[in-house]
């Protein structure tokens, strides 16, 4: 039988932080889970096409946008389940046991819990928000991970081509049919700790607003970034 998921992350200029990723999915590969990893990068200047080639992955580029670059990764992908993970997520030990029981129990899509790579309290204080805003509202963000059947994926049309805010519309698309994997996704802190946690915190949640509110995406991706 062949491995049911297929393992999609978007890069853009993400070699040197990408290594633990890479290396906490080969768990999924020994489990014989992961039928293939799909690398789709937004035209990095980095090693990221030197990287896909040693670990076997599968290499796509497309024009940058995390929206259109999932969305190519999903349209390569051939298993039946779908696990999106950013470039610098990092998932926790025995991640593919949780996987694998709920695709055989569930048709729902999951995500993770969400921690940082920062024990901080400022860390602690908003991944705790995230867990409880993923949980009351159904609204996980991408770093945390998604797990979808292609089924479902394909009913809800897929992400969407979008620089900024693909993961809410996917969210939304979800909504009521998603569920929290027992594994948590450790993400990187490193905007937070560059920007301010109280800065960023701000601005995540302004421009979650003006998403809400019919804001384009592309100006919301401007400002994400500056």
């Amino acid at each position: 039988m062949a491995a049911p998921v297929s393992i999609v992350i978007p890069t853009l200029n993400a070699a040197a932080q990408i290594a633990p990723t890479l290396a906490c999915l080969v768990e999924g590969v020994s489990m014989g889970l992961v039928r293939e990893l799909i690398i789709v990068d937004g035209g990095s200047d980095d090693d990221i096409a030197q990287i896909a080639s040693k670990v076997g992955a599968v290499f796509a580029i497309c024009k940058p946008g995390r929206g259109g670059q999932l969305a190519m990764g999903a349209n390569q992908a051939s298993a039946p389940w779908l696990l999106f993970v950013h470039a610098d997520t990092v998932l926790s030990a025995d991640w593919s046991v949780a996987v694998a029981a709920h695709i055989h129990a569930q048709s729902d899509a999951a995500y993770g819990r969400l921690s940082f790579d920062d024990t901080g309290i400022m860390a602690r204080f908003v991944s705790a928000g995230a867990n409880l805003r993923s949980k009351l509202f159904g609204l996980p963000y991408g770093d945390q991970a998604l797990l979808v059947s292609r089924q479902m994926y394909d009913h809800v049309g897929g992400f969407r081509d979008i620089p900024l805010m693909e993961d809410v519309a996917m969210a939304d698309a979800l909504r009521g049919q998603l569920r929290q994997l027992d594994i948590t996704a450790i993400t990187s802190a490193a905007r937070y700790q560059r920007h301010g946690w109280i800065k960023r915190i701000y601005k995540n949640l302004t421009l979650l607003m003006r998403f809400k509110l019919g804001a384009d995406p592309e100006k919301l991706a401007r400002d994400y970034r500056t």
